[in-house]
């Protein structure tokens, strides 16, 4: 005697599971340019390696017998994959089944993918697309009564955050709970024209009279790159899943690990000599700061994070020497580099997520301050760059900064925090202080000026005089910079920095976590 039969019936049990939401829906799926979830899991992960949990959970039907006639399966999927051979915990909405709403969810299916990653202290991807197991006005009427709002299970996504990296993808019409999914996470990226993220579809905005919208209106790509929402925008599934895959290669598994080093080909030693002509003698003048990262760090290794929001402030992940550290710079094309209020924000992030997951932190600054004016203080910049200074002083990590110009104000400030592995260098066209010469003669010697009977001569000889001191070797003889170097060797020292700040790297989770 055999159990045949019943391994016949779970194979057809599987098959109904790998049937999706039928061939219609599937189809439909494929017209909108978008992947299925069984498709999605295939590309992300390595070949052959995602071992699905709950496959075949699901709403059945059964003849007069008792037979299996159709099965069909929940539409949240989850499993246990590897990718680039490191193992992580994989999720993601079946949109061909009711759109990914909760009435085909079973939320211990949901539960349960993040519990386990929370557990066994696995990254964790989310494939948006849809509700991402949120409620629908049927519900009511199945379940025989309204429910209040609960978010269950949610205390556990926030306490991944502390444990492990997470993704979240928005793949298509995300919305409510699933919106909430793909700002919860480290790390997030949208993809252009086939996906949209919003609070409540057009159909609610109507309803409480706030216009008609379409998804595209309140939902683009475009919106919530730009507002910081999600981080990134691709203009295809694959390059998502690329994007996810690079952002993960920078990180540990978890919080008990360090970020793996990597061989990059890029000697310690290079120099460029473009560096020593790269930033113009003319302080008003620009200069692209991208080229100096990409000269800086291993070749091709810089990952930037949410260009389209905060642009006075580029963050990001790069390496030195192979070792992973996370990089922040200001943009002199974007208000000559002054942090504004997201910015500020953007920041935040970056610093929380070194500090999570024991990334050492390098600032390539031309930081003139903070954005003034009357739109600066009403976006509360102050607040925002207060807790950059915050996050600052409490990173967990060395940190190095290199002043490539300007380092000014409260803002300028942040080329330094605690710790005596806390590096300073600066090119010889630092500078620095309270206020830029340029902009605060007139106020300093504002009386003298009044007083004068010439007071365009005597504002030129106050100029030079202070131009004779405002020398960064000046403030090098008082130790307020630990050293002046050449341009071109900032790679070297900084690859032998980052080799020596690994001794100072613990694992554990941070006193200091992510804050989404």
């Amino acid at each position: 005697m055999s159990w045949e039969s019943e391994i016949n019936e779970l194979r057809q049990r599987e098959a109904f599971a790998e049937g999706l939401g039928g061939e219609e829906k599937v189809e439909r799926q494929h017209h909108f340019g978008k992947l299925t979830i069984r498709e999605r899991f295939a590309a992300m992960a390595d070949v052959d390696s995602f071992h699905e949990i709950g496959k075949t959970a699901g709403v059945a039907s059964y003849d007069a017998d008792g037979n299996l006639m159709s099965l069909l399966p929940s539409n949240f999927l989850f499993g246990l994959a590897r990718i680039e051979d490191r193992p992580v915990l994989l999720s993601g909405d079946d949109f061909t089944v009711r759109g990914g709403s909760n009435e085909a969810t079973i939320p211990e299916k949901r539960n349960t993918a993040e519990g386990m990653a929370l557990e066994l202290k696995l990254p964790h991807i989310r494939l948006v697309d849809g509700m991402g197991g949120g409620g629908s006005v049927k519900t009511i009427e199945t379940a025989g009564r309204t429910y209040i709002p609960q978010l269950q299970g949610w205390e556990t996504v926030v306490q991944h955050l502390a444990v492990a990296p997470s993704v979240s993808l928005a793949l298509g019409s995300v919305a409510g709970i699933g919106a909430a999914r793909v700002a919860t996470s480290h790390y997030s990226v949208i993809v252009r024209e086939s996906a949209q993220m919003m609070i409540a579809g057009p159909a609610l905005v109507e309803q409480a009279q706030l216009g008609d919208h379409g998804k595209e209106e309140l939902g683009h790509a475009n919106i919530h790159t730009g507002n910081g929402a999600i981080d990134d925008a691709v203009d295809s599934e694959t390059e998502a899943f690329e994007r996810a895959k690079r952002f993960l290669s920078y990180l540990p598994s978890n919080v008990d690990e360090l970020a793996p080093r990597i061989d990059t080909h890029d000697p310690a030693e290079r120099k460029d000599e473009d560096l020593l002509s790269i930033v113009p003698r003319e302080a008003r003048r620009v200069y692209k700061m991208r080229e100096i990262i990409n000269s800086v760090f291993d070749s091709d290794s810089f990952f930037e994070i949410g260009r389209s929001w905060g642009k006075s402030i580029i963050t990001g992940f790069a390496r030195l020497d192979g070792f992973p550290v996370a990089v922040f710079a200001e943009d002199p094309y974007q208000y000559g580099g002054a942090w504004t209020a997201d910015g500020c924000r953007k920041l935040i992030r970056l610093l929380d997520t070194a500090s999570t997951f024991h990334l050492p932190v390098v600032h390539l600054e031309d930081c003139p301050g903070f954005l003034i004016g009357k739109e600066s203080e009403e976006n509360a910049t102050i607040r925002y760059g207060s807790q950059v200074l915050a996050a600052l002083g409490q990173l967990t990590t060395p940190f190095a900064c290199v002043v490539i110009r300007k380092a000014f104000g409260v803002a300028g400030a942040a080329n330094n925090k605690p710790g005596f592995y806390s590096l300073r260098y600066s090119w010889p066209s630092g500078d620095w202080g309270s206020l830029p010469i340029e902009g605060g003669i007139e106020v300093a010697y504002k009386q003298e000026l009044a007083d004068s009977a010439n007071p365009e001569e005597l504002l030129e000889e106050i100029r030079e005089r202070l131009n004779k001191v405002r020398s960064p070797h000046r403030a090098a003889e008082f130790f307020e910079i630990e050293e002046i170097i050449d341009p071109r060797d900032t790679r070297p020292i900084l690859c032998e920095w980052v080799g020596l700040a690994q001794r100072a790297l613990t694992t554990g989770t941070s006193s200091f976590t992510f804050r989404p």
